[in-house]
């Protein structure tokens, strides 16, 4: 039996009239450019959300840029980051100017520590950005004690959270949050496609004017924006989709609690959900001590997974600039080379399952 990682096209062939429809109605309308769609969709997801308002952007890197730009992150600032995430959430920084931070995780949930965060504040630390990794929350009360204490603040990486709950709370309700539409996310667009919400409506207003090459009127330009408007084709699906997010989380917890039941009992370091967290089980990742052999036996078994993130940011290239090495960050680099994401997919079924699982006791 094969069981992939992650089934785009089940996934869609669900939906396939609805979202033919959505496309058509887009093509049909000669509206390509923000209009109805995009604030149809903006309504509604703000509402999931719990936030006073959501602005639709062209992708999820576009939104943690802009949303630091709307707080007011600039040259020479320093922004705290976790170590541990994909590289987009220190690119945002950077593209403002400013410096990443980075900090641990905490080995439990692999979340961003708030005693590192702490401990990482300077007099140029203008802002947090916890990232709720693999759809768990992070500790955001912690979190935003400490961004209240020193006058500084906080926005919500939310890439991999939709849906997800802290403390009985949706994930973006209390504060900023950025979205990514990526295919492959929990709601996945057709393309790119992101978003920030914001109950502040001074945030959601920088954010629009910054969308729209900083012009709230045609041709009379305030601020020195950019082009990132998410596109109508994009809401539309967005939307459709929208409506059945919450079923397809269901289906996501169950293959996750499947997944847990049996590895607990077989003593596997299945993942730590802390009483006040609701993941919404973007990814499912376990830790082997020789994972890339562990999950070569799982490809010949015919199971599908993907390593998140095989190369820390700290440590990519792109960052040789800030001159860490090798150790600086042990924790996260141990993880990188650790961590194995199984097959996590709304259309999967309880025989896959039971293969991924039948697998992995095997063959751990």
């Amino acid at each position: 039996m094969k069981v992939p990682f992650l089934n785009l096209s089940a996934a869609c062939d669900e939906l396939r009239e609805n979202l033919d429809g959505a496309v058509l109605r887009v093509l049909h309308s000669g509206g390509f450019i923000l209009g109805p769609e995009v604030e149809d969709f903006e309504t509604s997801f703000a509402r999931y959300v719990g936030a006073e308002a959501c602005v639709g952007l062209g992708n999820g890197l576009d939104a943690l840029r802009l949303g630091l730009m709307a707080l007011g992150v600039t040259p020479g600032d320093e922004v705290i980051v976790p170590a541990n995430t994909f590289i987009a959430t220190w690119l945002a920084v950077s593209q403002c100017g400013a410096t990443p931070v980075p900090v641990e995780p905490l080995e439990a949930t692999y979340n961003i520590d708030p005693d590192g965060v702490q401990n990482a504040i300077t007099s140029r630390t203008k802002a947090i950005v916890p990232v709720h990794l693999y759809g768990q929350p992070a500790d955001l009360d912690a979190l935003q004690a400490i961004a209240d204490a020193h006058g500084i603040s906080l926005l919500e990486d939310a890439a991999q959270a939709h849906g997800a709950r802290y403390r009985a709370r949706p994930v973006g309700s209390t504060g900023t949050a950025t979205w990514s539409f990526y295919p492959t996310k929990n709601l996945g667009a057709i393309g790119d496609a992101g978003a920030l919400t914001t109950s502040d409506p001074a945030v959601e207003n920088r954010v629009r004017l910054l969308r729209n090459y900083g012009s709230e009127e045609k041709y009379h330009h305030e601020t020195q924006g950019v082009n990132s408007r998410l596109d109508p084709v994009q809401a539309a699906v967005l939307s459709t989709k929208l409506r059945v997010l919450d079923d397809w989380t269901n289906r996501r917890l169950a293959i996750a609690d499947r997944y847990t039941r049996a590895f607990m009992e077989a003593g596997l370091a299945a993942p730590f959900v802390p009483d006040w967290a609701e993941p919404v089980w973007h990814l499912y990742v376990l830790r082997h001590p020789e994972r890339d052999q562990f999950r070569a036996r799982l490809a010949k078994a015919g199971i599908g997974t993907v390593i998140h993130y095989p190369i820390p940011p700290h440590l990519q290239n792109a960052y040789s600039d800030l001159r860490f090495a090798t150790g600086d960050f042990p924790l996260t680099e141990r993880l990188a080379g650790e961590i194995i994401s199984l097959p996590m997919c709304p259309a999967q079924t309880e025989a896959q399952t039971d293969h991924v699982i039948e697998s992995v006791l095997r063959l751990a």
